[in-house]
């Protein structure tokens, strides 16, 4: 497999609350292959953001098979998990989750602290984080002192320092306007394009899911269906 390969085998994750056993994922496979934008949709409690998780390494199967790359997910200690996610894979969520009296650039930078670089090294890589993201100008400023939308710019910034192979994004635009929503999924598109990221994001919103090349449908912890290209499709076969 590719470093960035990701493959699920007949996953089944299963929570426990009490005396009651909720399914969250029953028996999904999927294929993610290196270097694809895939988007995952579904309704709410469909089973979407156990999915991210267990791709990222943050909880693990209940039964079944999760391989990023050369990597067994289910069979690594939480402390080869830690590791892997901190060289491999860079998250992106709903809620930005920056450090309020960091500025953009020091929160841009903790990722790095996980590695051994010097503190110019961190620098340069903050840099370029920033000019990938736009936000050169304000590295800065604190999160009080930015938008929504710049928000989620260092956020992503954030998720890229370390040069994952892997992108995860669980409702990235879900607090942003419209406008805002297509400059941060137009970045997304760019770090899959123009830098070859594997990215794979959950939505609701379908204008979201169209910078995706390949869109899948969850319902009820099962893959329901596999939709890729079907707007493209549907296009191509409209009378001009």
């Amino acid at each position: 497999m590719s470093a960035a390969d990701i493959e699920l085998v007949d996953v089944r994750k299963v929570y426990r609350k009490g005396r009651n056993a909720i399914s969250a994922l029953d028996g999904l496979s999927l294929h993610v292959a290196s270097g694809s934008f895939v988007v995952i949709m579904g309704p709410s409690g469909s089973g979407k953001s156990t999915l991210l998780h267990l791709v990222g390494g943050l909880d693990a199967p209940t039964a079944g098979t999760v391989r990023v790359g050369d990597a067994q997910l289910e069979q690594m200690s939480e402390r080869g998990l830690t590791a892997w996610r901190s060289r491999h894979v860079g998250f992106i969520f709903q809620m930005y989750y920056l450090v309020p009296v960091l500025t953009a650039a020091q929160n841009i930078e903790l990722p790095l602290l996980l590695f051994h670089m010097t503190g110019k090294e961190r620098r340069q890589r903050v840099r370029t984080a920033l000019d990938v993201v736009g936000l050169s100008d304000r590295m800065d400023h604190r999160p009080s002192q930015l938008s929504g939308g710049e928000e989620q710019r260092v956020a992503i910034a954030r998720a890229i320092v370390t040069d994952p192979d892997v992108i995860l994004a669980d409702e990235p635009t879900g607090d942003l306007d419209a406008r805002t929503s297509e400059e941060i999924l137009s970045l997304l598109s760019l770090l899959h394009a123009q830098y070859g990221k594997t990215i794979v994001m959950v939505t609701h919103d379908p204008r979201g899911a169209a910078h995706g090349q390949r869109v899948v449908h969850l319902d009820k912890g099962i893959l329901d269906r596999d939709v890729q290209n079907e707007a493209h499709a549907t296009t191509a076969a409209a009378p001009k």
